[in-house]
This record gives structure tokens, C-alpha cells and sequence, in this order.
């Protein structure tokens, strides 16, 4: 892992050289931050940038994003300042994980945390949920239906099952990591509680799960759960918050360079 954090910091430094930009924040997003990784699991980083305040007042927009080829395990790439607000305000569920991430690469001091001390308060329910089912449904249809079914998949879809359950009974950003869902959530069901954790001691031992006879126990709880938080969804009320006058002082003052 430290070979691999030091060559992901280079790359940082590399990406603000050739581009220009000043990297906020960086830090992991994939299945290393959720916690169940396999052995040959990429690195998923993701970060926030700034440019230099005269690219924003130029009359030509420079694109938004900051991408770099896949290779040798290492996925990264980055959202300017102004994409990764505008998306904040619509409590963007990637975005909001990405601030609560539990591996991070580089964070500038200050530069961030006004935006995890909002986070609770800028939070949408009904958004979040929708994304989280969304991803729960499309992944359950495509890979966990049949007697056998690629057993890994069973974590991208009860992930965002957990996270829906945890948004309609903490009504809070549900955290990032897979164990803390499951050990809130599921312990008081035995039986499900151990073919969870049987599946996630397996995947964590580095074994690489493949084709499996189906779950049946675990497949009975997402099907409950899809119909339930599908009927749900559409009742939680929208939110009404407006934060739009601090985040717009926080991106001058940003850009400024006067938050680290």
C-alpha cells in the first residue's frame, strides 16, 4: 500500500503541474474505501481542484473534469471546484462519500472542512435514496438473478440496500464503510448477519469470489428491500435547504486562496 500511496501522491503532483490546478483534496472512493477490496482491486482516486481565479473569469470555460487512462491498477481522476459544489448542493451521494472517505491521499488545511460541517445540513433524504436504489436495483437485475450468480456483486447491491435502510432511520449521510451498515443494521438477523459476514471474511481474506450458487437468505432480504424503499422513496419530501450564498462566498474565497 505505500508503494502505491507514494506513486498516487506523485501523480497528484504531477496532474497540478500539467494542468495548472491546485488539488483540495484527494483521497480513495472505490471498494478500498468501502472496505471489502479484492487482490487485484483498483485504486479509485478521486479528487477536488481549483484553477487559477483568471480561468474562471475567462470568457472561454475550460472542461470540468480531469481524467486519466486506467492503468496498472489505478483509476483516477477529479472534479473542478465549481462541478464538485454545484453537485454538493444537490447532495450528491459520490461527493458526500468522498469527504468521509477513510483513505486520503492529499487535503489542503481548511479547504474542506467547511463543507463536512454543512454536509449534514445541505443532506437530501429523498436524493440520496434514489441514487443508492437506483444502484441497488440495476446491480440486483444484472448480475444476481438465477441459481448461480457472480457472488461479489452481492456487496454492490446490499451497500446501497444498508445505505437506504440507514437514510430512513438515522436520516443521516450513511457512512462510507460496508462493516459499520452491516453492524448497525443487520446483527439482530442471525442468519443473515453470518451469510453477510461470511461472504465479506472471504473477500477480505483476499479470495477472489467468482460463480456461486445464489443466496437464498440474502436474496430474500434485497428483494424485500428494493419493494419497500421503491414504494418509500417517493414520500420523503424534497429537500428545502439553500445553502447557495455560503457555498458561492466559499468558492470566492477558495479561489481567493484564502481557505488553505
Amino acid at each position: 500500500m505505500m508503494d502505491m500511496r507514494q506513486r498516487i501522491v506523485r501523480e497528484l503532483s504531477r496532474i497540478e503541474q500539467e494542468e495548472q490546478v491546485r488539488i483540495l483534496y484527494a483521497c480513495e472512493s472505490g471498494s478500498r474505501a468501502w472496505g471489502f477490496p479484492s487482490q487485484n482491486s483498483d485504486y479509485d482516486v478521486r479528487f477536488i481542484y481549483v484553477r487559477k481565479k483568471e480561468d474562471y473569469l475567462s470568457l472561454f470555460e475550460k472542461r470540468d473534469v480531469i481524467e486519466r487512462p486506467i492503468s496498472d491498477m489505478l483509476d483516477i481522476s477529479g472534479w473542478d471546484l465549481k462541478k464538485a459544489l454545484r453537485l454538493y448542493r444537490k447532495s450528491n451521494p459520490p461527493l458526500l462519500e468522498w469527504l468521509q472517505s477513510p483513505i486520503v491521499y492529499k487535503e489542503k488545511p481548511g479547504a474542506i472542512d467547511e463543507l463536512r460541517k454543512q454536509s449534514a445540513h445541505s443532506f437530501s433524504q429523498r436524493a440520496c435514496m434514489y441514487h443508492y436504489l437506483h444502484m441497488a436495483r440495476g446491480n440486483y437485475r444484472e448480475y444476481l438473478q438465477g441459481d448461480k450468480v457472480r457472488i461479489k456483486k452481492y456487496f454492490y447491491v446490499l451497500r446501497p440496500i444498508l445505505a437506504c435502510q440507514w437514510i430512513e432511520e438515522a436520516q443521516t449521510t450513511p457512512p462510507i464503510e460496508f462493516s459499520a451498515l452491516v453492524e448497525r443494521l443487520v446483527a439482530t438477523d442471525t442468519e443473515l448477519y453470518r451469510d453477510i459476514n461470511g461472504l465479506l471474511a472471504r473477500k477480505k481474506a483476499g479470495e477472489e469470489l467468482d460463480i456461486e450458487p445464489s443466496r437464498p437468505v440474502i436474496n430474500h432480504f434485497i428483494e424485500e428491500k428494493l419493494a419497500y424503499y421503491e414504494a418509500l422513496a417517493s414520500r420523503i419530501p424534497a429537500s428545502t435547504d439553500n445553502h447557495d450564498a455560503l457555498l458561492d462566498r466559499w468558492f470566492l474565497a477558495t479561489i481567493n486562496g484564502n481557505t488553505g
